[in-house]
């Protein structure tokens, strides 16, 4: 006979879920700010040592689908215990490289364990909430502060400890973590929840297909926008920042780290659009706010740089959570982690395509003027692409229409 699920186990589930966030963006972009390190180290290009991230990048798209199926047929709990132990293994094999094969080859892992997590960890979080939008807000919030830390951990802890620590403490820390849940798991304190804490209303066969189509090529473009983004900032501070890094890694790291802990609260306002607004006009206006501030970044400098990248990841987090409550409006609940693991194949997948880009654009020009020009037309795509979606009422006037005959 099935354990009851528990509150406690739905908050603990959730609570995982967020960690695994956090630490999910965190091991993927601690080797953009190594990589600087690294140059120095090897005697190798920025573009050459780079490239060592791609097949990890790559897998951490691609495999995304194949997790989210896992998560949906076998066990979305026992799931995410591979996804921490996995991850935090892989990490430490990559502190431990003695050499750029190595490097790739921990890298590579890094990729794949960790396309465990956002099919397969959102959808656990869906399923054990009560309120979405808040739900998806708060957890892109950890998923942020992952990615803004990412830059000041490597930094400092390579100041400290050198490169190796970088990757090895944080896996040490992921691995604990994995073998927490696998005991939550075993001991029956996190329970298996086969359906959505809270369901919703069918949609209809025409309006998912149609949402699925459009949220593709949005979806696609959505994230090399995002990849290209979170890998050149660190290189870009490097170069457009002279007068307030003077050469120093660490600043480096710690402006990166400001330009995400600023913009990660917005990850809670993006969930609160998402509960109460018309989620289709919400996701077009986040990003034609995007496209002239991507276009100001080829042009900026200095302080003005700065300010210019804070306004577009401000823009862009909101959008995530909208995005994601999408994906959940038009997909059955049964299908979740499939259907989360399509979209990851596409933006973190296929948009790791974004990786290659940055290092092209660089070695060809020296500088990222080019890039922001694309990135600004791909903002462009989704705005025009993302206004077939289907027509949904406001979120908290469909609540309201639903409450009336009960009044």
């Amino acid at each position: 006979m099935p354990r009851p699920i528990t509150q406690p186990s739905r908050h603990l589930a959730q609570h995982f879920s967020n960690a695994g966030h956090l630490i999910s963006h965190l091991l993927m972009l601690l080797y953009p700010t190594v990589v600087l390190t690294l140059e120095r180290q090897f005697s190798l290009g920025y573009g050459e040592l780079l490239a060592l991230s791609v097949p990890g990048a790559v897998l951490y798209g691609i495999c995304a689908l194949p997790a989210g199926w896992l998560g949906d047929r076998w066990s979305a709990e026992y799931m995410m215990v591979i996804f921490y132990v996995g991850s935090g293994l892989a990490a430490i094999l990559t502190g431990l490289a003695t050499g750029p094969l190595g490097i790739a080859i921990g890298l590579t892992l890094i990729g794949l364990f960790g396309a465990i997590y956002h099919p397969v960890g959102i959808a656990w979080l869906v399923r054990n909430a009560e309120n979405h939008g808040r739900a998806l807000g708060l957890n892109g919030l950890f998923g942020s502060i992952g990615v803004g830390s990412a830059s000041l951990v490597a930094a400092s802890l390579t100041a400290l400890a050198g490169w190796r620590s970088a990757f090895i403490v944080p896996g040490a820390a992921c691995l604990g973590l994995g073998l927490a849940l696998w005991m939550s798991v075993r001991l029956g304190i996190v329970v298996a929840a086969t359906q959505d804490r809270k369901p919703q209303e069918d949609p209809g066969r025409h309006a998912v297909i149609r949402a699925f189509l459009v949220l593709s090529v949005t979806m696609l473009c959505a994230g090399l926008t995002w990849q290209a983004l979170a890998v050149v900032m660190p290189k870009l501070f490097e170069q457009r920042l002279p007068n307030i890094t003077e050469g120093s890694t660490v600043m480096v790291g710690a402006i990166v780290g400001v330009v995400f802990a600023i913009s990660a609260a917005t990850q809670l306002l993006g969930g609160w659009i998402a509960d109460r607004f018309s989620l289709k006009w919400a996701y077009v206006g986040s990003w034609a706010l995007q496209t002239p501030l991507l276009l100001a970044l080829a042009y900026a400098w200095e302080v003005p740089l700065v300010i210019a990248m804070i306004l577009v990841f401000c823009t862009i987090v909101i959008s995530t959570p909208v995005e994601n409550a999408l994906l959940v409006r038009y997909t059955p609940g049964r299908w979740r982690a499939t259907a989360f693991g399509a979209k990851f194949v596409l933006s973190m997948g296929l948009g790791s395509l974004g990786l290659p880009l940055v290092a092209l654009v660089h070695e060809r020009t020296g500088d990222f003027f080019w890039l922001f020009v694309i990135l600004s037309g791909l903002a462009g795509t989704i705005v025009a692409i993302g206004a077939l979606l289907p027509l949904d009422r406001a979120r908290g006037a469909a609540r309201s229409a639903v409450a009336m005959p009960a009044e």
